[in-house]
C-alpha cells in the first residue's frame, strides 16, 4: 500500500480485543511495508556496523605502509557511505508510509464505525474521547508501527557490531558483547513507571479534551447565563493538571534518555582504557583499538531505537486501547443476537415498520404522528427507528400492537404482529424494529441507511455551497427546488443570498459556514428538512422538525411534508397540534408502550393522556374544565389553520 492508493478500499475486520491485539492486528495488515522498511533498515544500519571495521582497516593500512590496501579500504568506505545514504533515504520514505498508512487506516475504521453507529455512539463514549482517538492516538498508534521496522534493524547492527568485534578483536569483543546487551535492558525496570505516568498524562488530557468540546459546545449557553469564567476556570485546572502529569511522565522519561547516554559513554571509556592496555602490551594492533572504539560509538545511534521504540509502545498501548474500545462497539449485542451476525436480503418495498418494542406500527405510504410524553424517549425511539436500539429496554411482547381506538387500528397491529412472527424474530431483550418484515440490524449498514433516514431533533449543517449540502445519496425523485419548497426555505436563501460574495446570483452556490452559524435556529432546521426530503428515503423519521419554527411556517411546512411525503411512509416525533392534524394516523406512546392510536381530533377528543401532552394540560384543568379546553384547543387549532 503506497500513499498515492489511500483510502484503503476496505480497512478490514480489526482486532479491537485488546490494545496489543489492535496494534498486532494492524503489524499484520501492513506485513509488506515492514518487510520492505526493514530491509533498507538493515542496509542503513549495515553500512554503520560496518563503518568501524573499514575505519579499522584503514588505519592498520596506514601502520603497515600499504597504499594498495589503503585504496581498497577508500573504495570500501565509499561503498558503505552509499549503502548508509541510499538506506538511509529509503528507510525513512518506507517507515513514514508506514505510519501514514496505519494512521489512514485506522481513521477510517473509526469513520466506519462513527457512521454505523450515528449519534449512538456519544452515548456510549464521551465525544471528547472520540475526538482524542481520532487525532492524538491515531498519530501515536501510527509512530509504533512505523517505528518496529527501524527498531528491528537496529537489533540486527547491534548483533552484527557484536559479533564482528568478537571476530576482528576477540578481546575487546567479549566486553562489547557483554556491556551493550546490559544497556538495552537496564531501562527495562523503568518502563512500567513510565508508562504508567503516561497513561495518567493520556487519561488527564483526554478529560481535558472533554471539558474543551463541553464548553465549546455549549458557549452560546454558557455567554447566556455568565457562566463563561466558571468552565474557564474548570479548564485551566484541568489543563494544570495535565501539565504537572507531562511533567512527571517527561522525567521519568529524561531519565532513561540519561541512561541511554551514560551508559554507552562508559562502557566507550571501558573500552578505550581496556584497548590501550592491550596495545601497550602488544595484544591487539591499533587498528583493532579503533575499529573498537568506533563501533562502540556508533551503537549510540542503533541503540537510541531502543528507547524509541518502548517510549512508542507506551504512548500507543493506551491509545490502543481507546482505539479498540471504540472499535468494538456495535450496532447489537452479538451475544443476545447470535442470528444476526449475516446480513440478510434487503425486505421489498412497501413493508410496514413495527417496532416490537413498543408495539408502534406505521403503515407503509401513510404519514405517521407519535407523541411522547417524554422528550429523551421520542429521542430514543427515533434512533431505534433507524436500527440503533435503545440503551435499556425491557423486553416487549412481540404480539402486542397498537392500542387503538378502532378496529383498524388492531387488525393493523394484529397483522404486525404477525409478519414478526412469521419472519422469525428471536424474543431478544431488544428486539429490532422491523420493515416488511425483516430486522433492521440484519441489514447491510449501507442498505439500512438507504431504506430508512433518521433526523433527529438537533441536526448537523456542514460548510460548503447549499448544491454541495444537497449532494447526498438520494432517489433522485425530489428536486431540490421542491424539497426546499415544502421546507419553506424562501428566506433562508435571500440570507445565504445576501451574505454571499458580490456576483453569486444562485443560491445554490452560496456558502454555508461551519454548523450553519450565519444562520438561525429554525433557518438550520428546515435546511436539514429539506436536505432529508431530498433523499427521498422509503421511511422517514423526523423528531421534532420544527421545534424552532414559528407557528405560520409550522403549518406551511406540514402542508409541505404531507404534499411531497404523499405515497411514502413517514413518520414524526413532535406534539405540535399542527402538526398532528396534518397526519394519517396518530399513536400515542405512554410508558414505553403504545397507549392510543387515532387522529388527532379522535385522540383529542377521547383520550385524556394525550390531551394532556399535545394540550400541556394539568391534572387540576382535567378535573375543573376538560371538555371546555378541549373546546378551546380545538378552536385555536382552527385559527391557526385559517391563519
Amino acid at each position: 500500500m503506497q500513499i498515492s492508493d489511500l483510502p484503503y478500499p476496505d480497512p478490514g475486520v480489526p482486532d479491537a480485543r485488546s490494545g496489543p491485539r489492535f496494534l498486532l492486528w494492524l503489524g499484520r495488515g501492513q506485513l509488506g511495508g515492514q518487510l520492505k522498511s526493514l530491509c533498507w533498515g538493515m542496509l542503513h544500519f549495515s553500512g554503520i556496523a560496518g563503518l568501524p571495521y573499514a575505519v579499522g582497516l584503514g588505519v592498520d593500512a596506514v601502520v603497515d605502509r600499504e597504499p594498495n590496501r589503503l585504496l581498497l579500504v577508500g573504495a570500501l568506505l565509499l561503498v558503505i557511505g552509499v549503502a548508509i545514504s541510499v538506506g538511509d533515504a529509503m528507510l525513512h520514505r518506507t517507515a513514514v508510509t508506514n505510519w501514514i498508512t496505519a494512521a489512514a487506516r485506522v481513521q477510517q475504521l473509526l469513520a466506519r464505525k462513527t457512521a454505523e453507529l450515528g449519534s449512538a455512539l456519544t452515548r456510549r463514549v464521551a465525544a471528547g474521547e472520540v475526538v482524542a482517538v481520532s487525532t492524538g492516538d491515531v498519530e501515536k498508534i501510527g509512530w509504533f508501527v512505523e517505528a518496529v521496522s527501524r527498531f528491528l534493524a537496529a537489533v540486527f547492527s547491534v548483533v552484527l557490531v557484536c559479533v564482528g568485534l568478537l571476530f576482528f578483536a576477540p578481546d575487546l569483543g567479549v566486553v562489547v558483547a557483554v556491556g551493550v546487551p546490559l544497556i538495552a535492558l537496564a531501562s527495562l525496570p523503568l518502563l512500567p513507571r513510565a508508562t504508567k505516568r503516561a497513561d495518567i498524562q493520556r487519561e488527564k488530557a483526554g478529560k481535558a479534551t472533554e471539558l474543551a468540546s463541553d464548553t465549546v459546545a455549549g458557549l452560546r449557553v454558557l455567554r447566556g447565563i455568565g457562566g463563561e469564567e466558571l468552565f474557564l476556570g474548570r479548564y485551566r485546572e484541568a489543563s494544570q493538571e495535565v501539565r504537572k502529569a507531562a511533567v512527571r511522565s517527561a522525567r521519568m522519561w529524561a531519565l532513561i534518555s540519561a541512561i541511554q547516554v551514560v551508559l554507552p559513554g562508559a562502557l566507550m571509556i571501558t573500552v578505550v582504557w581496556y584497548g590501550a592496555t592491550l596495545v601497550s602490551e602488544g595484544r591487539i594492533a591499533v587498528g583493532e583499538l579503533v575499529a573498537a572504539f568506533s563501533a562502540v560509538a556508533t551503537l549510540l545511534y542503533p541503540l537510541r531505537h531502543f528507547e524509541e521504540i518502548a517510549m512508542a509502545y507506551s504512548f500507543s498501548r493506551p491509545s490502543a486501547k481507546r482505539a479498540a474500545r471504540v472499535l468494538s462497539l456495535t450496532r447489537t449485542d452479538a451475544a443476545e443476537h447470535p442470528a444476526r451476525c449475516e446480513p440478510v436480503k434487503a425486505p421489498a418495498p412497501g413493508g410496514d415498520l413495527y417496532d416490537p418494542q413498543t408495539g408502534l406500527l406505521a403503515p407503509a405510504g401513510r404519514f405517521t404522528a407519535v407523541v411522547c410524553g417524554d422528550p429523551d424517549l421520542a429521542g430514543r425511539l427515533a434512533e431505534r427507528l433507524g436500527g440503533h436500539p435503545m440503551d435499556v429496554a425491557p423486553a416487549a411482547d412481540a404480539g402486542t400492537g397498537d392500542a387503538g381506538t378502532g378496529d383498524e387500528a388492531g387488525a393493523e397491529a394484529e397483522a404486525a404482529a404477525g409478519a414478526a412472527a412469521g419472519a422469525g424474530s428471536d424474543p431478544a431483550p431488544a428486539p429490532s424494529v422491523l420493515l416488511g418484515g425483516v430486522a433492521l440490524d440484519e441489514l447491510e449498514l449501507d442498505t439500512a441507511r438507504t431504506l430508512v433516514l433518521v433526523q433527529d431533533k438537533d441536526p448537523v449543517l456542514l460548510s460548503g455551497t447549499l448544491r454541495e449540502l444537497f449532494d447526498v445519496p438520494a432517489s433522485a425523485a425530489v428536486d431540490p427546488t421542491a424539497a426546499l419548497g415544502a421546507a419553506q426555505c424562501a428566506d433562508v436563501l435571500d440570507a445565504l443570498l445576501q451574505s454571499a460574495p458580490d456576483g453569486t446570483e444562485d443560491p445554490m452556490d452560496a456558502r454555508i459556514t461551519e454548523r450553519g452559524r450565519s444562520l438561525s435556529g429554525g433557518q438550520r432546521q428546515r435546511l436539514a428538512l429539506a436536505r432529508s426530503l431530498v433523499t427521498d428515503p422509503e421511511v422517514l423519521v423526523l423528531d421534532e422538525p420544527t421545534s424552532a419554527v414559528d407557528s405560520h411556517t409550522e403549518a406551511r411546512i406540514a402542508d409541505g411534508i404531507a404534499a411531497l411525503r404523499a405515497g411514502r411512509t413517514t413518520v414524526v416525533l413532535a406534539s405540535s397540534p399542527l402538526l398532528l392534524d396534518r397526519a394519517d394516523r396518530v399513536v400515542l406512546i405512554d410508558g414505553d408502550t403504545v397507549a392510543a392510536v387515532g387522529t388527532h381530533r379522535e385522540l383529542l377528543h377521547g383520550e385524556p393522556r394525550y390531551r394532556a401532552v399535545v394540550t400541556r394540560e394539568t391534572d387540576e384543568e382535567q378535573r375543573l374544565g376538560g371538555l371546555e379546553l378541549t373546546e378551546l384547543a380545538e378552536a385555536l387549532t382552527e385559527i391557526e389553520e385559517s391563519a
